[in-house]
């Protein structure tokens, strides 16, 4: 038997393993470690073999706190741009280091278990797909996808191709966003009717031109496979690693940077679906006396966005949600004291017996005014996560090792995929305000501005306004394909 061969079964039997032992309720091997190699031992079947595709910045954060949750061997790392790389790889010196998660998946793929995908959004929804149709399990920081329809695509292929999921919002497997829940199911606001979500994001540039001034490459970043999915540009400074997402060929502005962490805890608290109506405003910059800029590559710096779902249980009619960035902020609720904290980033809900508010992750929940905090009591009920924001780290791993659909996670695709779409489909309505049209005499319109934007979910299209219908799915650059 060769070296390669007797590798390959290892991993085979290992893997079949994992499939065949595991506990489905609660995601542990039934094999004790002591059996198999004394106090401490910790089975090959324990473990989980990761890649990681973009380990600088988020990525690095997302593989310590993987390999911190005791699961996960860190064993393959990928980043186009090894400056930003060099500290993973140098933490995790076993680990093979490739620049093209083509390659690492092409030579690698027999060897890894799971994929965790932490690159500038443009480029999320191609190397999940290409590890998901490769059998392994995925962990894709958020938001999922840069597009509706490959929000669309992944969910669906997380089914089919039987795979575990879990998008990178991790207050959805935090304490705050199961506490805002219990309250809402017993009635404690009643039914809800209005939800104002808010952040101060963007903290990068945005509404403004592409550079014009190109400079060298540096030597140790690829470019090309930067852009990747993304149209051919010259390289800019201050792009990478962190200022491409105020562009949307690369990012997805505030909302998509955010809206996971703040529109998740309204989504799962109320059991809404996703918007059939969206409208929207944005701040705007003037070049010169009363003219408007025109930035159509850039989000822009600021903008509020209203969302429209249809009635649940927990809702009175059809709820209105209000996304506000670049520092708007809605009115400060009457029974918050005037020097009690209104947070930079939050959620309020506004119910028909009383309010209730949260920080970024879902964290903090508090009702109000305050004072209802010490005097409304109700009963654990939800599941909690063990380590809470953290544990959603193990809680994806034991899922892994335990099999598909074997345990419950907090953010798999199933419920990341709408949550993405609803994110998306608030770009669209803030992309449709930079659409110009110019009429015979010369004038120039931005009609988008004015329009209510009506969605049509299963056809994944805007019914009266065509023009934003061509950001629901762009067009790759040539030699890329999501394949499917």
């Amino acid at each position: 038997m060769t070296e390669e061969t007797k590798d390959s079964n290892t991993v085979n039997s290992r893997r079949d393993f994992i499939k065949n032992t595991a506990l489905a309720a609660a995601g542990f091997m039934i094999v004790p470690r002591h059996v198999l190699g004394g106090k401490g031992f910790l089975a090959p079947s324990d473990k989980l073999i990761v890649a990681g595709v973009g380990v600088g910045g988020k990525g690095a954060r997302d593989i310590d706190s993987v390999y911190a949750g005791g699961k996960s061997e860190i064993a393959y790392l990928c980043d186009v741009d090894d400056r930003r790389a060099a500290a993973t790889v140098k933490k995790y010196e076993k680990a093979k280091y490739y620049r093209d998660y083509r390659q690492l998946l092409e030579k690698e793929h027999k060897n890894i278990d799971a994929v965790v995908i932490a690159t500038p959004d443009h480029q999320h929804a191609i190397i999940a797909m290409a590890a998901m149709q490769l059998g392994k399990h995925v962990y894709v920081e958020k938001p999922l996808t840069h597009d509706i329809y490959e929000a669309r695509k992944l969910t669906e292929a997380a089914n089919r191709y039987q795979v575990v999921t879990q998008m990178g919002n991790q207050g959805s497997s935090g304490e705050g966003v199961r506490q805002l829940q219990e309250w809402a199911n017993a009635g404690v606001i009643g039914k809800v009717h209005t939800v104002y979500c808010w952040t101060n994001r963007p903290t990068w540039p945005q509404g403004m031109l592409w550079p014009s001034t190109t400079t060298k490459v540096p030597s140790q970043l690829d470019w090309d496979l930067w852009l990747g999915t993304a149209p051919f540009k010259p390289y800019v400074e201050k792009l990478v690693p962190f200022n491409w997402r105020g562009w949307w060929d690369y990012g997805t502005g505030a909302i998509g940077d955010m809206g996971a962490h703040l529109i998740e805890p309204p989504i799962t608290v109320l059991g809404l679906g996703t918007p059939n109506e969206v409208q929207c405003s944005v701040g705007t910059l003037y070049l010169d006396e009363f003219k408007r800029g025109y930035y159509p590559d850039s989000c822009p710096p600021s903008s509020h966005v209203i969302m429209t779902f249809d009635e649940t249980k927990k809702t009175k009619g059809r709820l209105k949600l209000h996304w506000m960035d670049g520092g708007i902020k809605p009115e400060r609720p009457e029974e918050l004291a005037p020097n009690e904290s209104f947070g930079d980033n939050g959620v309020l809900f506004e119910g028909t017996k009383g309010k209730m508010m949260c920080s970024t992750y879902g964290a903090s929940p508090r009702l109000l005014p305050l004072s209802r905090n010490k005097e409304v009591q109700v009963k654990k009920k939800l599941a909690r996560v063990p380590g809470d924001v953290e544990g959603h780290y193990t809680q994806w791993a034991e899922a892994a090792i335990a099999g598909y659909g074997k345990v419950q996670l907090s953010s798999p695709f199933e419920i990341a995929g709408p949550l993405t779409e609803t994110l998306l489909i608030a770009n669209l309505a803030i992309r449709g305000t930079d659409v110009q049209r110019t009429s015979a005499d010369g004038k120039i319109s931005y009609p988008g501005r004015d329009i209510k934007l009506l969605w049509d979910r299963e056809n994944m299209k805007v019914t009266n306004f065509d023009e934003v219908n061509q950001y629901v799915k762009r067009e790759y650059r040539s030699g890329w394909s999501l394949g499917v």
